[in-house]
């Protein structure tokens, strides 16, 4: 970019992961009652338990159809996008795009961005806005953000017995949509079902129509903008591509088995901006990392671990809440939760997206470990942000122990090195830029710049606020944007 500023545990063991039902709050789970059942791909198990039965719900047999994917419509007209008004410049490239080409503009005084929680950025350059219930979109030649409040989700006040606790992130998807992440509470055990995130359907044992409304709370929204700057629900996110779920409208959930109501808050977001796969969101939930395309979804993958105690034959599952997540130069996917990160490569079929079989299958994780140097496997290490530089070289951010270095030597274990330089533990967000730098947003100290070197590390003070909650990346246009969302509003940066 332009700115260059002056437990206890009586063993462990990392084995092949399920890719569904690990409910249960972060860190940890409930303990399995009963063993692992073999499975024909990979290690996942039959669909369509009883409601006392094992707590994973397994996944389609390798070569099922999964149906064609659900047309989800023409997308609605975004509108022309009028010129920005930025005066000419002659040197300015033609793809520069339709925001001001200054190296540092802060878009809060310069078109009453506000401070909003979350910034996203769409195939059209609109700049999609969320504050709460609100929904600000600034379209290219606006003057300022139009705002919406009540939308889909938001519909009611957030709360408990509502809709969603809260309103989480937001991504751009295609031109004139974004996605709007929410936050529900964990789900809690019924009578008579055994496994705590499962729901009965209506005509099954134990079924009542106040759990089964379980499945409208929390998720994601698609929205879009209309002519005059407001924004209206398109979908609330429902259509998966396993037949287990076929015209069931029920939110997103376990795609694998609908039973299982596990991916409920959305924590985090981001869209694939280059590619094959350009287009395609990721989000992160309470529980695993959910691929999306257009209006279609496939849930869920994670990196993970058994932990067993007291000399228990059968472990429980860890799969705690997942903040991290980039997407890698070539298009890999990259996830942390609080305890293990890990590496995917996606296909290019959707339905693929679910099938583990660790290291092999369509979409195998070339990489999936804990931070030995830092915590013992059982414990928080806390990742926010997981990216990928130029040069190659992972980069985690933790809110607690600041950024971390890894270089994989193996699938399953990496050489790890803290960063030396930063005032503070607490990292919020990262981003990998073009040039090789990464950005690092921390929770007390503003925003810092790493060079492509990996040593000179420099504060950017042009950017105002202490805590930088977001970092959003747009390199489709010349020169690139890096928005970054503080407690005192929005600035981009434009460069190199």
């Amino acid at each position: 970019m332009g700115i260059r500023a002056g437990a206890v545990v009586a063993g462990l063991a990392v084995i092949s992961l399920l890719s569904v039902g690990c409910g249960g709050k972060s860190p940890t789970v409930d303990p399995r009652e009963e063993p692992l059942p073999e499975a024909p791909e990979g290690n996942e198990v039959p669909s369509e338990p009883p409601p006392g039965s094992s707590e994973d719900a397994g996944t389609l047999p390798q070569g099922e159809d999964a149906g064609t994917l659900p047309d989800a419509g023409e997308p609605a007209d975004a509108g022309t996008q009028p010129d920005a008004g930025t005066p000419s410049d002659a040197g300015t490239p033609p793809n520069a795009g339709p925001w001001p080409v200054d190296p540092v503009l802060d878009y809060t005084r310069a078109f009453g961005a506000g401070t909003p929680q979350s910034v996203g950025i769409d195939e059209g350059l609109n700049l999609w806005l969320l504050d709460g219930r609100r929904i600000g979109v600034l379209r290219p030649g606006d003057k300022a953000p139009t705002w919406t409040t009540g939308v889909g989700q938001a519909r009611q006040p957030f709360g408990g017995d509502s809709l969603a606790t809260g309103s989480t992130v937001i991504c751009g998807g295609e031109a004139g949509r974004a996605y709007v992440g929410y936050s529900a509470n964990e789900m809690k055990r019924a009578p008579g079902i055994e496994q705590r995130t499962y729901i009965p359907g209506p005509g099954e044992p134990y079924y009542t129509p106040e759990r089964y409304a379980e499945y409208q709370k929390g998720d994601l929204d698609a929205v879009r903008v209309q002519p005059d700057g407001s924004v209206v629900l398109e979908e609330h996110l429902w259509r998966t591509v396993k037949s287990s779920n076929k015209d069931k409208q029920i939110g997103i959930h376990n795609t694998n088995d609908f039973h299982y109501e596990e991916d409920r808050s959305v924590l985090n977001c981001a869209r694939v901006t280059r590619g094959p796969y350009r287009g395609d969101l990721y989000i992160t939930t309470n529980h695993g990392v959910t691929r999306i395309q257009g209006l279609v979804y496939n849930s869920h993958r994670h990196p993970g671990w058994y932990l067993y105690e007291n000399g228990s034959e059968w472990g429980s599952l860890q799969c705690p809440y997942m903040h991290g997540l980039g997407i890698a130069p070539n298009g890999n996917v990259l996830v942390a939760n609080e305890q293990m990160v890990g590496v995917l490569v996606p296909s290019g079929k959707l339905e693929e997206w679910d099938r583990e079989n660790t290291w092999d299958g369509p979409t195998p994780w070339i990489f999936k470990s804990f931070n030995e140097v830092l915590n013992g496997q059982a414990s928080d290490d806390y990742w926010r942000a997981f990216e990928q530089v130029a040069s190659g070289r992972y980069y985690l951010g933790s809110k607690e122990y600041g950024v971390w270095a890894v270089t994989p030597k193996s699938r399953s274990a990496g050489n790890w090195s803290k960063l030396a330089g930063l005032p503070t533990n607490g990292v919020l967000a990262l981003k990998a830029t073009d040039d090789g730098a990464l950005y690092i947003g921390t929770a007390d100290a503003g925003l810092w710049r790493l060079e492509a070197d990996g040593t000179t590390l420099n504060q950017v003070r042009e950017v105002a606020g202490r805590r930088v909650v977001q970092l959003v990346y747009e390199p489709t246009v010349t020169p690139s944007m890096l928005v970054v969302v503080t407690d005192q509003g929005v600035t981009v940066l434009r460069g190199p």
